[in-house]
């Protein structure tokens, strides 16, 4: 991940393996990290069961918040294709009883078709 990335917010990819050894301790008896994004201190990782947003707080970044999205709750969503001067894709996920969208953006490295089709392959089982 470039550093202007991380300053302006955009996510970019991790290992799934490195993502399941830092946050192990949130994963239930044989849950799998299938992907995992990483912003400058925050992360979101996508596991065979739900959705896991790790939204880091403060100046030290100690008090931590985990904040766990079952794929069944998500009712729709959509992906936004970085353009010509926007540089940055977006990801927006509306849950059942919100009308908010959680929306995350990722940088020009990340494959947001895989987001979509990881979003398709989970959301519809």
């Amino acid at each position: 991940m470039g550093i202007l990335d991380g300053i302006i917010g955009n996510a970019s990819r991790i290992d799934p393996a490195a993502a399941a050894r830092e946050y192990g301790r949130l994963l239930a008896h044989g849950e799998q990290v299938h992907a995992a994004y990483q912003l400058v201190r925050d992360a979101f990782l996508f596991t065979d069961r739900r959705l896991i947003l790790v939204d880091k707080q403060g100046m030290t970044g100690r008090k931590v918040e985990y904040h766990t999205v079952p794929y069944r709750s998500i009712t729709h969503f959509s992906v936004e294709t970085a353009g010509t001067f926007d540089l940055d894709a977006e990801l927006k996920i509306w849950l059942s009883g919100s009308p908010t969208p959680i929306a995350k953006q990722f940088g020009k490295g990340v494959d947001v078709y895989e987001v979509q089709a990881l979003l398709s392959a989970f959301v519809t089982r």
